[in-house]
């Protein structure tokens, strides 16, 4: 995999434990899930819009974010009807630096929506900072991107993280175990440190949590100069240069759709 692919050799390693019915079935589903699946904006998105008071049902405004609904609801998002029935995108970045991975900065700052261009209403998968490059999923499969981002799914993301010095095997193997972090603990991971230059390393983690990587160096008096996501629930940027992206390939969506239960 990533690994092998990197030629990295110095390895630690620690073990971890590692047919939805839709609104068109009939069944209620939360109104988040609704906006998710049309579109609109990831859960975690479509929950801001209803607590903003942006979305109305049968024209009243919700604000509920446990709001359920069914088929013959009327939903609109900022006076703007909601259409179900559209074409599911699913596209891979190779994300450069300077770019922010959401669809819209307040500081007038470039997104990744400045680069991937697309008849459809699609958002990033997650986030990457700013000056983090390599793999970024863009959809507007609601589902599908709940499930590669929510952490019970134990998606794998592979990171080649440059330190301003070199990483200790005693600091890799705290870190491998699992460390706490703002008071959460982490997962179990894997680190591979080059036998050649030991501030760089691979990271592969399952959880995805925020600014996760820099982070975790930095409780142990490390810098990350440099970090570059190599694969994302094994889908790599191979063949794209920085900025580049196409859309995925049949087996590669398979391949999501079965890590995260939907094939």
């Amino acid at each position: 995999m990533a690994q092998n692919k990197l030629n990295m050799k110095m390895k630690i390693k620690s073990s971890h434990g590692s047919n939805l019915k839709g609104i068109g079935s009939g069944a209620p589903v939360r109104l988040n899930k609704y906006l998710a699946d049309a579109g609109i904006a990831s859960r975690r998105k479509a929950d801001e819009l209803i607590k903003q008071g942006l979305v109305s049902v049968n024209n009243h405004v919700i604000t509920d974010l446990g709001t359920k609904i069914k088929s013959t609801d009327r939903v609109s998002v900022n006076g703007n009807p909601v259409k179900m029935n559209q074409k599911l995108v699913y596209i891979l970045l190779n994300k450069p630096k300077d770019y922010i991975t959401t669809t819209s900065d307040e500081k007038s700052r470039k997104t990744v929506l400045d680069i991937v261009r697309s008849s459809k209403r699609i958002y990033p998968v997650g986030r990457l900072d700013r000056n983090t490059t390599g793999v970024l999923l863009l959809t507007n499969d609601g589902e599908l991107a709940y499930r590669l981002t929510h952490p019970k799914y134990e998606i794998e993301r592979v990171y080649n993280a440059t330190l301003d010095k070199n990483l200790t095997v005693q600091d890799a193997k705290k870190i491998a175990e699992g460390i706490e972090l703002d008071n959460e603990h982490t997962s179990p991971c894997e680190i591979i440190i080059n036998p050649k230059n030991k501030s760089n390393v691979i990271l592969t983690l399952i959880e995805g949590k925020n600014h996760e990587v820099k982070r975790i160096f930095e409780k142990f008096g490390y810098t990350v100069k440099k970090l570059d996501r190599k694969y994302f629930a094994g889908i790599s940027t191979q063949g794209l240069t920085r900025g580049q992206y196409r859309h995925l390939k049949l087996y590669e969506l398979q391949m999501l759709k079965k890590f995260t239960g939907l094939y």
